[in-house]
């Protein structure tokens, strides 16, 4: 074992409830490149769904105008899923804690430090799960990077970068622009945005259709993978800035809302503690029943009898234009996660 493989030991081969498994051919390995918070999210779900596959149900949603109902896990199952696994980090510090967050499944899992192309050279799918910083410090451009990423499913989490951006990190070409010859050797981008919800698998994880698209298995795997970690839905690339604002930015909107409905409370004589798990029991069921197929407007209008208590409180909020100042919030953080994939700075300067 060189002084750069943290943990290595012998693999067991994990079933996927009866349906999913790895294929005679041989096992799929699959490695997070630069395998921080979200990264740990993803591999724990991942191997968590293996070693217990009833502890955890997956909820793929479809795209549409009404509220998405589950699909059955089954309507999209790969014909392989990973087995093995690699996670690629870059100080002694992040291999402890991969180690530690993922001790009960180590006999699959081997942590490489300061071996990124070793890690892509034994793996069939990438996760690429880098700051993107480390992008322009040429994490793919390292020698011998392109070659090992020949053929492969690179998944990116990478906020705000664009697929035409990573092929051009490899490349320098976008993939619609390659020759037929060269494009049969390119590894194959996929861009995903996971949410800080990943951690507890509650993610709203939107994939990024790909042009031209990914074959049926390769689909199948993307959505396998990522609905490990909570629900996800296909839109296409142009709308991923607005997705990253609505799904990304919203955990910090729907903070901010729960903290001032318990700062309400609290004025008004409850204890601390008792206010913010009341207010937040209340947004996570409120949004259950929405997940469920309840319209909020219908919901709202059930809820708000006339000339009662819920009437007086919705008046007051929509005074304070609370309605039009979310959703201009949301407006804001998509223009200003368009202009960072651009590249630009102080996105959030005075308008």
């Amino acid at each position: 074992m060189s002084d750069n493989e943290i943990y290595a030991e012998g693999h067991n081969d994990p079933q996927v409830n009866g349906h999913a498994h790895t294929g005679t051919d041989g096992e799929m390995t699959l490695t997070v490149l630069g395998c921080g918070t979200l990264g740990i999210a993803i591999l724990s779900g991942i191997l968590t769904s293996l070693s217990s596959p009833n502890s955890f149900e997956p909820t793929p949603s479809p795209s549409g105008t009404n509220t998405p109902a589950a699909q059955r896990e089954e309507d999209s199952l790969p014909p392989r899923v990973p087995s093995r696994f690699i996670a690629c980090v870059t100080r002694d510090a992040s291999a402890k804690r991969v180690k530690t967050a993922l001790s009960s499944h180590l006999s699959t899992l081997t942590i490489l430090k300061n071996e990124n192309l070793k890690g892509v050279q034994q793996a069939d799918v990438i996760i690429l799960g880098c700051k993107p910083k480390n992008l322009k410090d040429g994490i793919l451009r390292e020698p011998g990077m392109k070659e090992a990423l020949s053929g492969k499913l690179v998944i990116s989490i990478l906020a705000g970068t664009s697929i035409e951006s990573l092929e051009e990190n490899v490349y320098n070409c976008v993939l619609e622009k390659a020759a037929d010859h060269m494009a049969e050797r390119r590894c194959r981008f996929v861009r995903v945005m996971p949410n800080t919800a990943s951690l507890i698998r509650s993610s709203m994880t939107v994939i990024a259709d790909s042009i031209p698209p990914l074959s049926s298995s390769q689909s199948a795997l993307v959505t396998w993978i990522l609905s490990r970690i909570g629900r996800v839905v296909h839109l296409p690339p142009y709308m991923m800035d607005a997705a990253t604002a609505l799904c990304g930015s919203g955990p910090a909107f729907f903070a901010l809302m729960l903290e001032a409905m318990a700062d309400g409370a609290v004025a008004m004589g409850l204890p601390r503690a008792e206010a913010q798990m009341m207010a937040a029991q209340t947004m996570k069921g409120t949004a259950e029943m929405v997940l469920n197929g309840q319209h909020p407007a219908l919901l709202r209008e059930q809820v708000c009898t006339p000339g009662g208590c819920t009437a007086g409180g919705l008046q007051v909020l929509e005074d304070g234009r609370v309605r039009a100042s979310v959703a201009t919030g949301v407006r804001t953080a998509s223009v200003a996660a368009s202009r960072l994939g651009r590249g630009e700075q102080g996105v959030n300067g005075p308008r």
